[in-house]
């Protein structure tokens, strides 16, 4: 297995290395870069009129009119250009809208099984699933991954965006607005659209290298263990524990070549190789057993004690991304787009003591730290013809995309094969494909009633979809006949030993399966300028599929022009996210630990037979209401503020219930080989309040060059309006709607995101120089606990960054930075918690950080552009 993932590598590689040959040598020197500028919500400035010249021709996120522009849109959208991508320094396309957008956030969970290689994000506090991610106005793909642990958007399978290279994007649009009746299922709380670069000439070649650099803040390090006088530990620790670690390396490339005289095509090539980050404390515990005196191992004295890994994981990357089009005829435009991306992490479990029952001491005398490795393999491909027409513009399009996500454990065993275990183990596979064949088109109809020409736009979408569990291999989830520790025990009556490989047992045949599902929708979209100054888009979408039924949504959406400068603008609209595949079908029975004890915990599919013994009744699609109100004010080219108001209800959210046990529960389980239970069901309805605030300003100075300011904020109030009721069987059994959704639930869905963040930021220019200074203010937020004394409230944050680039040549330019150039860390759990434990030590810090918790990454930067 290690020469096939060598030859596989090398393979990568080969890719990565002749892509980069091909940008140094084929394509003709262009200008000096332009210095970073984010582009927000309707910003305009004079620096930037070549770029609003070039928007003026594009259809933009949230309209079906061509020539919309972000300054005249009756919805807010942020645009994200791709110079101030650059100055981020961040290498991951999740981080930079994180420390870009005031209403995104992104935490970095860790110890989360398959959400450490997968991590999810939200818009305005929502789930990670309520967010449409489209690439060139496509729908995009989501990740075979669900989230089932304690992290945020637990439940959810969402749109991995990591899969998509930085360097690959032209910008980003944000529409902060719901589009259920314009795009289809997700765009509850917005669209995400990512638009690829089309240059059809030049490019640049990059390499970066950074670091953490950090002291954890509150948390000292290790000196010395020695025994007291009563015979126990005694950890003898210093000043903060000083760290660096997380060393990444990427190397990029994108290039543009001319597809004869009409057309382009424009490569994008990533590697990046990102290590250990680890910020766990020592594990103050007793490792192995006390002899038959009671006195403690001498090898406590020098065992290392910082057996975890919590933070961020080794992860290798690699992506390469081609957009192309061409002009077929002087009406017809071909357009193809493909992405290949894989990734390859590990990332540790919770350690397993020298004493503990799951380790064999014959195998581990000193214990072990299992760790799950992951090979995630994405693909994507967009292709269609445009036409444009004297009466009629047409797209006809074909999108495919894959996601792949196989799970192997290493450095673990079975405790229950006894001392003859394997260490490595495959555990099976996740697959996620998408197949959608799309129509659109759109004419201009003069009705002789309005102001100007009604836009009317109309089409069709069958989309096919399907999602694949692989079994593991036999040994990662069987139970053998040893007992725990491995002993020899009845091989009739036990005890047995936990089954499975440690830290994540593989996929049973039982849980395996193939499933799909398809869906057609139609849609109408008309726009027109009733009066001189009041525009109105009406939208409605059909939809029906073939697991749960159809939906019908609509959509209003006005601006009122009041003068050159101000203008009103409003929205209201319905939406809908149909169940994934995921949450329908996703069957596993694993150890789980609950209260420190292992348990056979099932996670079964709603319409499975013990689901619906438990009586579940199946999934339905979540329900939305969507309301904004704002207005724009921009009395100069150079000044812009936009303020929008929103609130989203939305009924009968989809979410996975608590971890069901008892006597009763169990006599409906009996067979399955688990002792608790767990499912999706339709259970709570939610309302999201909140208001974006974003500004933008241009000063330019004869004698100290040119500064552009941004400044965003976003208050976000997350609340469970409802909880509905217990399914009947359940009721019957001792459930109702307080322990079949917790108070732990709850309050992950109200307060694990912040209730505000605020960005300000400003780019200088002058000469050969360019600087951005970013800071962020992240709000308060809470990581529950089912006991009161160890909720966390974690404080709110200021968290800064920096970046200065010279330009050396007009090709050649060098930059460095730092993120968090503070070194600012979330307060310690130990010193918010009124009732430590253990963990609370070697944990220091909630992984429900909105800015993470590795601390200060310094970076520099060499680019060539040509």
């Amino acid at each position: 297995m290690q020469q096939a993932k060598h030859s596989a590598m090398v393979f990568k590689l080969s890719i990565i290395a002749s892509a980069m040959a091909g940008l140094a040598v084929s394509s003709p020197l262009h200008a000096q870069q332009q210095a970073p500028v984010q582009l927000n919500s309707e910003q305009a400035s004079s620096e930037q009129a070549s770029f609003e010249q070039e928007v003026e021709q594009i259809q933009i996120v949230g309209s079906r009119r061509v020539g919309r522009t972000i300054n005249d849109s009756p919805v807010p959208i942020d645009i994200i250009d791709a110079s101030s991508i650059e100055a981020t320094g961040l290498t991951e396309t999740n981080m930079i809208l994180n420390s870009l957008l005031p209403s995104f956030n992104f935490p970095q969970p860790s110890i989360t099984d398959g959400t450490d290689h997968v991590r999810p994000a939200q818009l305005r506090g929502l789930a990670p699933d309520h967010t449409l991610v489209l690439v060139n106005g496509k729908r995009r793909h989501t990740s075979a991954l669900l989230n089932l642990n304690g992290s945020l958007g637990r439940g959810s399978s969402a749109v991995d965006l990591n899969a998509i290279p930085a360097n690959a994007i032209k910008r980003i649009e944000v529409l902060r607005d719901g589009a259920a009746a314009q795009y289809g299922s997700d765009a509850i709380a917005g669209v995400i659209n990512i638009v690829l670069k089309d240059a059809s000439e030049g490019g640049d070649i990059s390499a970066t290298y950074g670091a953490n650099v950090t002291t954890m803040d509150g948390v000292p390090n290790l000196d010395s263990v020695t025994t007291n006088a009563q015979g126990d530990l005694a950890f003898n620790t210093g000043s903060d524990r000083e760290l660096t670690d997380g060393q990444t390396f990427t190397l990029r490339g994108n290039v543009g070549f001319e597809w004869g005289d009409d057309g382009f095509v424009n490569v994008s090539a990533e590697y990046r190789d990102r290590g250990q980050a680890n910020r766990a404390d020592f594990d103050p515990r007793e490792n192995y057993a006390r002899d038959a005196n009671g006195n403690i191992d001498e090898r406590e004295l020098t065992v290392n004690r910082y057996n975890h890994v919590y933070g961020n994981g080794e992860v290798e990357d690699y992506a390469l991304f081609v957009n192309a089009g061409k002009g077929l005829t002087d009406d017809i435009e071909f357009y193809a787009t493909a992405g290949l991306s894989s990734r390859d992490s590990l990332g540790g479990g919770f350690y397993r003591r020298a004493q503990d029952s799951r380790n064999i001491v014959d195998i581990y005398p000193n214990g072990f730290l299992p760790s799950i490795q992951t090979d995630i393999s994405d693909m994507s491909l967009i292709t269609g013809i445009k036409g444009y027409g004297d009466v009629w513009n047409y797209d006809l399009s074909l999108t495919h995309g894959s996601n792949e996500l196989e799970y192997s454990v290493v450095n673990s065993l079975n405790t229950s094969l006894g001392a003859t275990s394997q260490t490595d183990f495959n555990a099976g596979t996740l697959e996620y494909n998408t197949t959608i064949f799309n129509a659109d088109a759109s004419r201009l109809v003069d009705t002789g009633v309005f102001y100007s020409e009604m836009n009317f736009a109309m089409g069709a979408e069958y989309r096919y979809e399907s999602y694949d569990i692989t079994a593991g291999e036999e040994n990662s989830y069987i139970q053998g006949t040893f007992g725990p520790g491995g002993a020899v025990t009845d091989p009739v009556d036990g005890p047995f030993g936990a089954a499975g490989s440690q830290v994540f047992p593989g996929f049973t045949p039982a849980s395996a399966g193939d499933n799909s599902r398809n869906n057609y929708s139609i849609y109408v979209d008309v726009e027109a300028d009733v009066t001189e100054n009041w525009n109105v888009a009406v939208a409605g979408r059909f939809e029906d599929y073939s697991d749960f039924g159809s939906t019908l949504n609509w959509k209003v959406s006005q601006r009122y022009t009041l003068s050159d400068a101000f203008a009103l603008r409003a929205s209201v609209s319905t939406g809908f996210r149909a169940p994934s595949l995921q949450q329908q079908y996703f069957t596993s029975v694993a150890t789980t630990f609950v209260d420190g004890e292992p348990t056979e915990t099932g996670t079964f599919a709603p319409s499975s037979d013990v689901a619906q013994a438990l009586g579940s009744p199946g999934l339905d699609a979540e329900e939305s209401n969507n309301y904004s109100a704002g207005f724009t004010y921009s009395p100069t080219a150079d000044f812009n503020l936009t303020v929008d108001f929103y609130r989203i209800d939305i009924d009968d959210r989809i979410v996975l219930s608590n971890n069901l046990s008892g006597q009763a529960i169990e006599s409906l389980l009996e067979g399955t080989g688990a002792t608790r239970a767990r499912f999706f069901l339709n259970a709570i309805n939610s309302r999201t309040e909140g208001v974006d605030i974003v500004s933008t300003y241009t000063l330019n100075t004869s004698d100290f060059g040119a500064f552009n300011f941004n400044a965003g904020v976003n208050f976000n109030d997350n609340e469970v309006t409802d909880i509905l009721d217990a399914p009947a069987v359940l009721q019957g059994a001792g459930f109702d709607q307080g322990n079949l959704f917790s108070d732990v639930e709850l309050r992950r869905f109200e307060t694990s995101a912040p209730d505000s963040k605020v960005n300000l930021g400003v780019t200088w220019s002058y000469d050969i120089y360019s600087t951005t200074l970013r800071t962020t203010r992240y709000g308060e937020v809470e990581d529950p606990s089912s006991v009161e004394a160890r909720n966390e409230i974690i404080p709110s944050e200021w968290i800064t960054d920096l970046d200065v680039r010279v330009a050396i040549t007009d090709q050649l330019a060098v930059s460095v930075g730092a993120n968090n150039i503070f070194d600012v860390y979330p307060e310690a759990t130990r010193d918010l918690v009124d009732e430590v434990t253990t963990f609370s030590n070697i944990f220091p810090y909630s992984s429900f950080s909105p800015y993470g918790f590795t601390g200060r990454y310094v970076y520099g930067k060499v680019s060539y552009s040509f």
